[in-house]
């Protein structure tokens, strides 16, 4: 969009930098390509919000130009074509965001910090991350003094020598900033403007008011004893407070937060904890320490998710069990160059906007195959004589992986509820239940292949099935690939049906468009199928949240219908088109039919010479 944006007359020559009228001009260009809805207050400050992220990561410059690795990608998505053309085996986009993010670099307090590396570091260090050391630690790390010392307190907290909180409060009480903002606390009378500017709020000091009631309170209780009537003004005082720091000063003061226990029994409702008992030194400097511990830990939880998505951009990062790790090659890759890669970590890259090979980033990124497979088979204990061989394995370790994904977060009743989600079209709920990282088309089509894994009871290469790409947690990612079936599911033969395929289509179309847009490609996809392979036992389902009458009419009538190939040379005669609807998915689902009963159904459907307004409701949804 930016891109289309220059290219408009007038845009051409101007600049972004100081533009606020330009900057207003793109936003309302965004509305008007439905790309964001509303109304902005500020539309120039919102058209800057939206494409500092691509000026971070080098796809784009400050003045808002696209880059050549910018350029890069937008031809790679153009094209449509995301097959890996790399060592790591990810998708082409990917390996680009993998170079960006290893090339980004941040400013914190005047030191510059790459973060992906940083992460890269821990993980080769340390094997996984658990969630809080990931959200809590890992962005402390801005030198490499913190970060081997955050190294070394990871390793005791997992031996219970120590928590999290304890690594955020040395880091706070080791920090000049936070020393100096102590020492004027220490030594000042206690006012509102002290406690706002001991805040350390770098938005405003006016965010940080609340907290001088709060502390007022807190001295009448910890100091005076005053207990009884105090308790519940403390509650509500803590409620004042911005942000999630409100919810970890409940946590640590209260044992109940119920309005009525509040009222009729404070003082079972406070806890015992670390301001109560001490002189007024010792309470203040315990004040000032959960202050900024709660404070970075709300601040710190806000970025969560924002740090994830973009480092999930690389495709070689897990995340689950509430662990963050390496993919398997990735790992082994990175753990061959991991100090030489280091050495770069608190640095700032001067071609963050060239499109370059790996090794330019580092000249020891070299994808050394004999000295990766030594690793493997030393830390593995294995005896690989290929890294195809290793891969093979790690292949399997990815269904492993992807079946403990189904049984936990997709299991029958979940499933079911995402089908009447995909009915009702409630996309919010959807993308949360699933995944932000793909449109809601490509989710139905990942969990229709997930239910078809199902139904045939856990056998064949579903990953592989799926025309879909998938993120390094086995999510789906919308990436336009086109020009087959969404799913071809492959079966041997068996007692009771023969070799053949399964071509699974899937649509969320409504009934205006459903005929115009999917009859003449899932026909198409079939014939073009069926002259490749000649293998006329196989055929097509249409699953839809809606089946369209017309629909079902052209798709049931195909059995006489003659598909060429493109030059006329080749026909196949008659398409075996089942259409669907995800209500009988459901009871499919609910009686837990497997695709040997569906076989036969759906054969003796096709078969059927019933007319098209009976025909749905008498062969397929009366026989399920």
């Amino acid at each position: 969009m930016l891109d289309e944006f220059w290219n408009k007359p007038g845009n051409t020559n101007q600049n972004w930098i100081n533009n606020n009228s330009l900057q207003k001009d793109y936003y309302n260009f965004l509305k008007e390509n439905k790309f964001i809805v509303g109304n902005a207050k500020r539309p120039d400050k919102d058209a800057r919000e939206k494409t500092s992220g691509l000026v971070e990561i080098g796809l784009i410059d400050n003045d808002r130009k696209l880059t050549q690795v910018g350029r890069k990608l937008l031809g790679i998505s153009k094209l449509g074509n995301f097959n890996s053309d790399n060592e790591l085996n990810i998708a082409k986009d990917s390996y680009i965001y993998l170079k960006q993010l290893l090339k980004m670099s941040t400013t914190v307090e005047n030191k510059t910090v790459r973060p992906f590396i940083l992460l890269i570091y821990f993980l080769s260090k340390l094997e996984y991350l658990t969630k809080e050391e990931f959200c809590y630690i890992l962005p402390l790390c801005v030198d490499d003094s913190i970060a081997q010392k955050a190294i070394n307190f990871i390793k005791k907290i997992r031996k219970d020598n120590g928590t999290i909180d304890n690594f955020i409060i040395d880091f706070i009480f080791n920090n000049d900033t936070y020393n100096k903002a102590l020492n004027v606390f220490m030594s000042n009378k206690d006012s509102e403007k002290l406690i706002t500017t001991i805040g350390i709020n770098r938005k405003s000091r006016t965010y940080d008011k609340p907290y001088y009631n709060f502390y007022e309170i807190l001295k009448e209780i910890a100091l005076k004893r005053k207990l009884k009537n105090n308790i519940l003004k403390l509650y509500k005082q803590t409620e004042k407070i911005n942000g999630k720091a409100k919810n970890f000063w409940k946590k640590y003061l209260f044992s109940s937060t119920e309005k009525n226990k509040l009222q009729k029994e404070p003082l079972k409702c406070l806890k015992e904890n670390s301001l109560l008992n001490k002189n007024k030194t010792e309470f203040k400097t315990e004040f000032f320490k959960l202050l900024h511990l709660f404070k970075i830990k709300s601040t710190l939880s806000d970025y969560l998710d924002l740090n994830r998505r973009y480092f999930k951009l690389t495709d070689i990062i897990i995340f689950e069990d509430e662990k963050i790790k390496l993919d398997t090659l990735p790992y082994y890759y990175f753990k061959n160059n991991i100090n030489e890669l280091y050495n770069l970590a608190f640095t700032k890259s001067d071609i963050l906007e060239k499109d370059c090979n790996i090794t330019e980033i580092c000249n020891d990124l070299i994808f050394d195959e004999k000295q990766i497979l030594h690793i493997i088979n030393s830390e593995r204990k294995s005896k690989y004589s290929s890294l195809k061989e290793f891969t093979n394995s790690v292949n399997d370790e990815r269904y492993v992986r992807f079946n403990n994904l189904i049984s936990t977060k997709f299991s029958n009743e979940k499933i079911i509820d995402l089908l009447e989600l995909f009915e009702t079209r409630s996309d919010d709920k959807i993308n949360e239940l699933v995944t932000y990282n793909a449109d809601i088309p490509t989710i139905f089509e990942y969990i229709l292949g997930i239910i078809w894994y199902k139904i045939s009871e856990y056998k064949g290469k579903i990953l592989d099935y799926m025309n879909l790409s998938l993120d390094a947690d086995l999510l789906p990612k919308t990436h336009a690939v086109g020009g087959s079936a969404d799913i071809i599911y492959k079966y041997d033969k068996t007692n009771v049906f023969p070799e053949h395929a399964v071509l699974l289509e899937a649509t969320l179309t409504n009934n205006q468009n459903q005929r115009r847009a999917e009859i003449e490609p899932v026909s198409r996809h079939l014939g073009d199928y069926l002259l490749q392979t000649e293998n006329n036992k196989s055929y097509c389902i249409f699953i839809s949240n809606f089946l369209a009458i017309n629909v079902v009419s052209d798709f049931i009538n195909r059995k006489t219908y003659h598909h060429y190939s493109n030059d006329g040379t080749k026909s196949v005669t008659g398409l075996k088109i089942i259409p669907l609807q995800t209500s009988e998915l459901k009871t499919i689902i609910k009686k837990g039919l497997k695709y040997k009963n569906l076989y036969l159904l759906f054969d003796k459907a096709y078969l059927s010479n019933e007319k098209a307004d009976s025909w749905y409701n008498k062969n397929i949804v009366s026989t399920l």
